[in-house]
């Protein structure tokens, strides 16, 4: 088609990429596991280059505060608190209609894992805890398919890009302790923008070139930057050890766990995620008159409101439900259970 010559006639011109590249980019899957800073930059990278099915998975939805950094939300998505992967899915659909985007709202968890990753050529880190990694790292040793992992905090990231077989996991390189305590969140240090774009973009260089068949051209090596000190440096990542627990032995322990967290905190505000022990199927439209007795409600039609207690609930229809007014799991699990009742 004369259009689809025209949209991606300079990534063509590329020679690395050609019309062969552009051909194989058009026929790849990837999946996109968290839609905030990192995540956004690279679905309007991915889907701007013509990768011809993006899986946008997000369990959040869009704040004030997340418009100074995460690229694809208006302040409208804040004002109305739409899902993250809905309202990107939105814009990304708008900027090119001819890739197949799918968005869901839910987090990735080790019920849903296989089925929201094993489909896919490439997995993409936009997440900001390593419990997720940690899942991701096990669908891509179980599964032979490569993921690229991005961080970014204060003015400071990393990124690397995992193939099985050829490179370490993420298990050889951090040990088999998903809570990883200690480090630095955008909670406690803050971001900025800039090095989310450049952590963000080097994560996707690197599913182009593994998706257009120019996988020679991948490091083995995780690229560290501070845009703020201007730092710019590499480690190399080596072999993938002998005694691995996940990727020699193919143990996989997130993966296995089948339930996490009843409640965590999430990264850049006060907020708590609490998920049900089971999947349920919440009457939306029977919980907002049942909550309006408690406090102001507003429903949407897909996610559920509530001013209570000094605190917000946000209640999705699976169950799922963000607490915002507190860090504590256990005030958030608390409402919840006075609420929500499950």
């Amino acid at each position: 088609m004369p259009m689809e010559r025209d949209r991606y006639s300079r990534q063509i011109l590329f020679r690395p990429i050609g019309r062969e590249g552009q051909s194989k980019l058009a026929q790849s899957r990837v999946a996109i596991v968290g839609m905030g800073a990192l995540g956004t930059v690279s679905a309007s990278h991915l889907v701007r280059a013509g990768v011809g099915y993006v899986r946008l998975i997000d369990r959040d939805v869009v704040e004030e505060s997340n418009l100074q950094r995460q690229s694809l939300y208006l302040e409208a998505d804040a004002l109305q608190h739409r899902p993250k992967a809905e309202a990107a899915a939105q814009i990304l659909r708008e900027a090119n209609s001819e890739v197949v985007i799918e968005p869901i709202v839910d987090d990735l968890h080790a019920t849903n894992a296989e089925w929201l990753l094993s489909d896919v050529d490439v997995i993409v880190d936009g997440t900001d805890n390593f419990q997720v990694r940690y899942l991701m790292n096990d669908i891509s040793v179980k599964h032979g398919i490569p993921w690229s992992y991005g961080g970014a905090v204060s003015s400071h990231g990393v990124t690397a890009f995992f193939r099985p077989e050829q490179t370490p996991c993420f298990v050889c390189l951090f040990g088999s302790d998903a809570s990883m305590p200690g480090h630095d969140t955008c909670d406690t240090v803050g971001v900025i923008s800039p090095v989310v774009s450049m952590i963000a973009s080097l994560q996707t260089a690197d599913v182009l070139k593994y998706l257009t068949g120019n996988e020679a051209r991948i490091a083995n090596r995780a690229t560290h930057l501070d845009v703020w000190a201007n730092d710019y440096y590499h480690t190399e990542l080596g072999q993938p050890r002998e005694d691995c627990p996940c990727c020699k032995h193919h143990q996989y322990r997130a993966l296995d766990a089948k339930s996490g967290a009843m409640a965590v905190s999430l990264c850049g505000r006060a907020t708590v995620q609490v998920r049900p022990d089971h999947p349920v199927a919440i009457d939306m439209e029977a919980f907002a008159r049942r909550l309006a007795a408690f406090g102001k409600v507003n429903f949407n039609g897909h996610i559920l409101r509530c001013e209570l207690d000094g605190a917000t609930l946000t209640l999705f229809q699976d169950g799922r439900a963000l607490v915002h007014g507190t860090s504590e799991p256990a005030v958030a699990r608390m409402l919840y259970a006075r609420y929500v009742g499950m």
